[in-house]
């Protein structure tokens, strides 16, 4: 009789340590949902799985789609976690947590970036470019500000990403890949030194390929946006190439006399 006390006793307390729940998906989920808050990822997805595989048609299957995607992101498997958040949010389009998903997929790729700018930044346009789709279609979230923040910081490593690669082909006369960079620069970054140190560049490696007029076009266009040292540079710059531009002219015009 105590033997059967004493095992009717342990059962008890051993179901008191399983979730409550109406349905055997909902006590898995819960359970899931339990061992992710200790950090015991592994058993966590066995749980989501057996949802997956045995109760693919239970209302906690799509909430498990994401609980998966969450544990990814915790274990720091960005590049997995992004694709499954990408999975989530073009199966479920009209889920109620879409804001949070989309968030998470610009933090995997956000987490993704590398420390130095020598290396692929190819996260980082990613991750503006799902920041900004959180901003655009869902402004009144509570992501928004994150979104917002993030946005600058990946920007920044980008426009020092593309300042670097124009002055190393500068300072390697590959002028013409130079003032293609310089270019570029201008047309998607507007801090300001960065955008003057640009127009500076742009006019100096035009007057280096001895395109003369488009060095004086560009002298004039950004003589009036650049600081006063650069204004010298880029005046002295343009003299330069009218000078070269005048003896080209007489050149051409004294072998045509001959």
């Amino acid at each position: 009789m105590k033997y059967l006390l004493f095992i009717l006793v342990f059962l008890a307390a051993c179901s008191s340590d399983k979730p409550d729940g109406r349905t055997e998906a909902e006590i898995l989920y819960r359970e899931a949902e339990d061992l992710m808050k200790s950090e015991r990822y592994i058993l966590a997805t066995e749980k989501l799985n057996v949802i997956k595989t045995q109760h693919p048609y239970s209302f906690y299957a799509t909430p498990a789609e994401l609980m998966q995607a969450d544990i990814l992101y915790l274990q720091e498997n960005y590049v997995e976690a992004a694709a499954s958040y990408i999975l989530f949010r073009d199966f479920h389009p009209r889920h109620e947590r879409i804001p949070y998903v989309v968030f998470k997929i610009a933090d995997s790729y956000f987490k993704q970036i590398p420390e130095t700018i020598d290396r692929d930044l190819e996260p980082a346009l990613e991750a503006v470019r799902y920041y900004q789709e959180v901003i655009a279609k869902y402004p009144e979230t509570s992501y928004k500000a994150d979104a917002e923040g993030r946005i600058v910081e990946c920007n920044t490593m980008l426009r020092q990403k593309d300042e670097y690669i124009a002055d190393f082909y500068f300072k390697t006369k590959v002028y013409g890949a130079a003032r293609y960079w310089y270019l570029d620069i201008l047309a998607n970054h507007q801090e300001k030194k960065t955008r003057r140190h640009a127009m500076e560049r742009v006019v100096i490696a035009t007057a280096k390929l001895k395109e003369f007029d488009a060095c004086i076009n560009y002298a004039e266009k950004f003589y009036d946006q650049v600081g006063k040292r650069a204004k010298k540079e880029i005046e002295s710059t343009k003299e330069s190439c009218q000078k070269d531009q005048e003896a080209a002219a007489e050149a051409e015009a004294s072998n045509q006399e001959s």
